[in-house]
């Protein structure tokens, strides 16, 4: 288990979107990752740039913000993209279907606070802040089971 949390800096939207790919690369059925920050902190840019690095056929990648949730068939398995921005209550989450996601898909969550105590122990937290540079973030991660240890080490290092 991370004691700490990571932080990295990002530079570049590109950077990001390398960043995104190459946890894409290591993600797999059961995973969840939330994706947290203010509107303009980079979670939608980061989680296109994770599902299009991870299709087989390119294809545009929309913001879930009014479907909530946009679903990708990769070849490591389901995708699911949702954006909470909008929902009112836990109960609408078990609605979509999500919560029977996160054991069989590979779930990237933005406004990952709307899901209150449904919020899965096992996921990874991703969460992005504006600087002063223009196209720069900051990425904080936390976790806290222990099937990230390793991965996050291969990922950011």
């Amino acid at each position: 288990m991370a004691a700490d949390p990571i932080i990295t800096t990002l530079s570049s939207a590109d950077q990001a979107a390398q960043c995104a790919a190459r946890l894409g690369a290591l993600l797999q059925p059961g995973d969840v990752v939330l994706l947290s920050g203010e509107v303009g902190a980079g979670k939608t840019h980061f989680a296109r740039a994770l599902i299009q690095s991870a299709l087989v056929t390119p294809e545009d990648v929309p913001s879930p913000t009014f479907t909530l949730v946009q679903t990708y068939q990769a070849p490591m398995g389901e995708i699911w993209h949702a954006d909470l921005y909008r929902l009112g209550s836990t109960t609408e989450v078990e609605e979509l279907g999500l919560t029977e996601a996160f054991e069989t898909a590979i779930c990237l969550v933005e406004w990952p606070d709307r899901l209150g105590d449904l919020v899965p122990e096992d996921a990874l937290d991703l969460t992005f802040a504006q600087i002063e540079q223009p196209d720069a973030r900051t990425l904080t991660c936390r976790w806290r089971a222990s099937k990230w240890d390793e991965r996050v080490c291969a990922w950011l290092s």
